[in-house]
């Protein structure tokens, strides 16, 4: 350890103090403190009456730390921290005269003689890319949320409607969409995007990573700030607005968060003091090859505190309300996507890395007793159990796990030609055998919109006009299947490009008549998620959902009940998946009923060709298929009807 300076010019310099008490590094080398960002890092204050900031940075490996910035002349022997008595690898110091948004960077001297200039793992603000250096900040705003504050745990319960806007904020809309330099920020972002959130009814948005990071292209998946918004839209403060006004309007937040890996970058994270600090040493663990990018140590507690206090910290600072942890899959398994012989069994013997699961167990944990009425959801790909289980059951925790075999089957079928459904039946009833085997969403994802996949649109087989009816087709299974919904910017109007971060989204399309049918057509799916109680109290409950009839393979028909828990007030949909009209179809029911049509995907204000069902339909006492009553109906070409029990 570095001794502390003795010519009496650097130690008048930094004056020695500190935040910490021993209870904050038991916790801390416990894994088990939370709250972090509160201690590390660059804290405005005032000491023996001088304004100044106490810095705090955690570098066991270093042999000298030190404050460099523009209150310094970026000179690394002005004003050199203090190494904390106690072997904890912390070092602090208070400097006078700091200010907000003065620039700085730690300067390490390893033991080894290497030197870094790292920037803060707990700054709350960065410089804009390609700049590198932490900003001198205090995250003091006045809230106007707590209205939703109150009342959010009815809002985003698991029995109430869940339907999420994905979003990217660089490429919703742009100042100039002929410059990818030129961004809104998030002020501007939020008078815009808020407005069209609210008309088009969605109840949450989940922004893909704002944190900052340095290049545009990994779309915020790689991670140099962990606890800073990205300043390419503006301050702290600019973001706090963003989550203030979506609550002010009845509109959740969630925040994409990257637990998994982070990038080498030499500002970073990536051997921050010469030494592996937050990656695994060993690269067969510490090394993810499909990002090339680096894994978070799970087993050194001191990182868990860091990634559990990260957790805590956007729930507590910006009111946000979940997370959505991404790559779960890449966590919990030692294997994943690695050959034989280049991953390291844990030590049962087993592929699974029992380090990050007991990190994510603990994170939901803490999330759902520290902060009741917020959720977090998983994106994990494999058939790990439990992952929407409670951990007293041994599951993973979360609220939610995005569907990714329903999305990868239900893609798949649609893009397959009319004629050749009928062959692939079960690609769609499978869904239904493990629908309630966990809490899904189903995702329509960026993912599913990028890297010569094409846009939902050009998925679609057929002509132009069977394109739209099969993608409004889509849009009515998705919302009417058991799960909550998360559906990409730009799948709401067609877009008819891949998604391009450095563009803003096709909006022009929407003076096209079939692309304003399939931005009314979501509108209205909304609305009915929203408004009937089988739709959502029931979503992940096997008692709200019944099949009525999966038998007619020939013509590609789906027919099946959504129910509340009572019951009782039941919706009938039925998908015709072929082109071919099918008049006075008839449907075995279970019960004698009238029944209204409450949506129709062909109606031609979605740009439908009209095939509907204008008038109430009663149920006939007439065996049919099974079943000891009869429906007869119209159902339209590739088009979904959907109608509700009246009587």
């Amino acid at each position: 350890m570095a001794s502390i300076p003795t010519s009496r010019a650097q130690s008048t310099q930094v004056l020695p103090a500190s935040r910490i008490t021993d209870f904050d590094v038991s916790l801390f080398q416990a894994g088990k403190h939370y709250r972090l960002y509160q201690k590390f890092g660059c804290q405005l204050d005032t000491l023996e009456n001088q304004p100044g900031a106490y810095f705090s940075v955690w570098a066991p490996y270093a042999e000298q730390v030190s404050v460099i910035g523009s209150f310094n002349d970026w000179q690394p022997h002005i004003h050199p921290l203090y190494p904390r008595w106690d072997q904890s690898g912390i070092w602090e110091g208070f400097i006078p005269g700091v200010k907000a948004a003065d620039l700085y960077k730690f300067f390490i001297r390893s033991r080894d003689g290497e030197v870094l200039y790292k920037g803060d793992p707990y700054a709350f603000h960065w410089e804009t890319r390609p700049k590198t250096a932490s900003i001198a900040w205090s995250l003091d705003y006045h809230w106007h949320d707590e209205a939703w504050m109150q009342h959010r745990r009815r809002y985003n319960d698991l029995k109430s409607p869940f339907s999420v806007y994905e979003v990217h904020l660089g490429s919703w809309r742009r100042p100039d969409p002929d410059n990818h330099e030129l961004f809104y920020s998030y002020r501007q972002i939020a008078d815009q995007l808020v407005p069209y959130v609210k008309e088009m009814g969605f109840t949450h948005v989940e922004l893909m990573p704002v944190m900052e990071h340095p290049f545009d292209g990994s779309w915020g998946y790689q991670i140099t700030g962990y606890f800073a918004p990205t300043s390419r839209y503006g301050t702290p403060q600019d973001f706090m607005y963003f989550v203030d006004t979506c609550h002010q309007a009845g509109i959740g937040v969630i925040l994409d968060w990257v637990p998994s890996h982070f990038p080498g970058d030499a500002h970073g994270l990536f051997r921050f003091d010469g030494s592996h600090v937050y990656e695994y040493a060993d690269m067969r663990k510490g090394f993810q090859k499909d990002w090339n990018s680096y894994i978070f140590n799970y087993a050194r507690n001191e990182v868990r505190s860091f990634l559990l206090s990260n957790a805590v910290y956007w729930l507590d600072k910006y009111h946000v309300d979940g997370l959505r942890v991404d790559a779960v899959a890449s966590m919990i398994y030692l294997d994943y996507s690695r050959n034989e012989g280049e991953w390291v069994p844990n030590d049962r013997g087993g592929r699974e890395n029992l380090e990050a699961i007991s990190l994510l167990q603990e994170l939901n944990i803490i999330v759902y007793e520290q902060y009741p009425g917020t959720q977090t959801i998983a994106e994990e790909s494999t058939a790990f159990y439990g992952v929407s289980k409670p951990v007293y059951l041994g599951g993973l925790g979360f609220g939610m796990k995005w569907m990714m075999g329903w999305m990868n089957d239900t893609l798949e079928y649609f893009k397959k030609d009319p004629y050749f459904r009928q062959f692939h039946h079960d690609q769609l009833t499978f869904s239904l055998v493990y629908a309630f085997s966990e809490n899904f969403m189903l995702p329509l994802s960026h993912d599913e919109v990028v890297h010569g996949k094409s846009p939902m649109i050009y998925k679609m087989p057929g002509d132009d006009w069977q394109k739209f009816a099969n993608l409004r087709l889509l849009y009515a299974y998705m919302f009417t299947h058991p799960g909550s919904k998360l559906l990409f910017m730009g799948n709401e109007i067609a877009q008819t490009t891949e998604w391009n971060f450095k563009r803003e989204l096709d909006w022009y399309l929407l003076q096209y008549p079939p692309h304003q049918g399939v931005q009314r057509l979501v509108k209205q799916l909304n609305v009915l998620y929203r408004h009937y109680t089988a739709l959502h109290e029931t979503q992940f409950m096997p008692v709200g959902f019944e099949w009525i009839d999966i038998g007619d393979r020939q013509h590609s028909i789906f027919i099946y009940s959504r129910l509340e828990s009572n019951g009782y007030r039941r919706l009938l949909i039925a998908l015709n998946m072929t082109p071919v009209p099918r008049m006075n179809y008839e449907i075995g029911m279970p019960e004698s009923a009238n029944w209204r049509e409450i949506l129709n995907t062909d109606h031609p204000d979605f740009g439908g060709s009209g095939v509907l069902n204008p008038d109430t339909y009663q149920t006939c006492k007439q065996p049919c298929k099974g079943k000891p009553y009869q429906l007869t109906i119209h159902l339209p070409p590739l088009g979904a009807v959907i109608m509700e029990r009246i009587a």
